[in-house]
């Protein structure tokens, strides 16, 4: 099967590309090398294509033939402040919907989307008093003297976080987080107007990460379960913010 590897140099992108070598596909590659992830000097990748997935030519030359779209390409971290909002949009939400209007051009239908625990705001958390509970903003008292916790909006206490259920609400709060969440509905859009295939994969550990079996995903079929790849905190450090 042939798949493109969209942000293919990145710390998650490597990995998902490495690994659909090793299975036998045929997989194209490719990454706009941004500075703010890679550093001033990195260099491209042997085998990835220096390509921004804003370019809308540069990635119908690479679509022919194409079966599956893995997006990993996204400016990552929360921001710097409200300035860095056009950066977002651009790369994140404005990228993926060229992304998609080429895929659709090109007469690909199946994507697998890079999503992000972000998109849940906070997460879930619950007081021992009071049950689940949205929390309040951490308070700087509280950093200051080292105390982390959320606290509880109704007494007060300190919170206990929860996993987090895929059918909890979007409540991004962070620039990053508005644009993961966009992503997210823009391809449920194209896949309903296009007839098309999301599976969303989000990343939440920091020992290993699931790469989706792509050609259950190609051929219709609901997707469960998943392939391991291990990835050992010391592989590299986490320095593009989170995923």
């Amino acid at each position: 099967m042939r798949i493109l590897v969209t942000g293919a140099a990145g710390f998650i992108g490597a990995r998902v590309r490495a690994a659909l070598t090793a299975a036998g596909h045929d997989v194209v590659g490719i990454d706009a090398m941004l500075s703010n992830a890679h550093g001033a000097s990195a260099r491209v990748p042997d085998g990835i294509s220096e390509v921004d997935v804003r370019d809308a030519s540069g990635l119908a030359a690479l679509l022919s033939g194409v079966d599956v779209v893995c997006h990993q390409a996204a400016m990552v971290g929360a921001g710097v402040d409200a300035a860095d909002a056009p950066l977002y949009g651009s790369h994140n939400d404005f990228g993926t919907t060229v992304l998609l209007a080429e895929m659709f051009a090109a007469g690909c239908r199946a994507l697998v989307l890079a999503s992000s625990m972000v998109v849940y705001g906070q997460g879930r958390f619950v007081c021992p008093a009071h049950g689940d509970v949205d929390p309040l903003p951490r308070t700087r008292a509280d950093l200051d003297a080292g105390v982390f916790e959320h606290r509880c909006p109704v007494g007060g206490e300190e919170l206990e976080w929860r996993l987090v259920g895929e059918q909890a609400p979007l409540r991004p709060r962070s620039l990053y987080a508005a644009s993961k969440t966009a992503q997210e509905h823009y391809a449920l859009a194209w896949a309903e107007a296009t007839g098309g295939s999301v599976r969303r994969v989000a990343i939440a550990g920091d020992q290993s990460i699931t790469v989706p079996r792509i050609l259950a995903i190609h051929s219709g079929t609901r997707f469960s379960g998943g392939d391991w790849i291990g990835i050992r905190p010391s592989d590299r450090p986490m320095s593009e913010g989170p995923i």
